[in-house]
């Protein structure tokens, strides 16, 4: 449980039906007026890239969503809001986000994106929004916690894309 007291549990039956959440969330974040930190936490394969691309596209890029693995960041800083799709798969040391200058992301009011956020653990500030998914049968199971005030408003206007499990 949530300590603001939201979590949402969900079953996603294929790639379409996450992508359909990625545009949930990018629907909640045009209509924030802060920025919104997701973390996505799950096993290599279980969408975490898929669900950023339904939030980019959502927001209007028509071009390629590339996973950031090897550059650690995509910008995407012509949409509204502008987002950052972190990948932290490859970080070999939290003190190199530092060096790349993070915090200038959170300045402002953005939509950030952070695939395996436990690698950037005592330097990243923490989420709005966690994202857990994990494979269940031929579907992914998902749990959306809130983790701030803001994640805990922002999940309690989701509309749900599958069954509540």
């Amino acid at each position: 449980m949530s300590i603001f007291g939201n979590e949402r549990r969900l079953f996603l039956e294929g790639e379409a039906e996450t992508v359909k959440l990625g545009s949930e969330l990018a629907r909640l974040a045009q209509a924030s007026e802060q920025g919104l930190t997701v973390f996505l936490d799950g096993d290599l394969g279980m969408g975490k890239t898929t669900l950023s691309r339904g939030v980019i596209r959502a927001l209007g890029h028509e071009g390629a969503v590339k996973s950031p693995t090897y550059t650690l960041v995509e910008p995407y800083e012509d949409l509204e809001p502008p987002v950052y799709h972190f990948d932290l798969y490859r970080l070999g040391d939290p003190e190199e986000l530092e060096y790349m200058g993070i915090r200038d992301y959170f300045a402002s009011r953005s939509f950030r994106l952070i695939e395996w956020p436990e690698r950037g653990e005592g330097i990243l500030p923490d989420p709005d929004i966690e994202i857990h998914l994990e494979r269940e049968g031929e579907g992914r199971s998902v749990v959306l916690r809130a983790r701030s005030e803001l994640g805990a408003r922002l999940l309690n206007e989701i509309e749900l894309i599958g069954p509540e499990s």
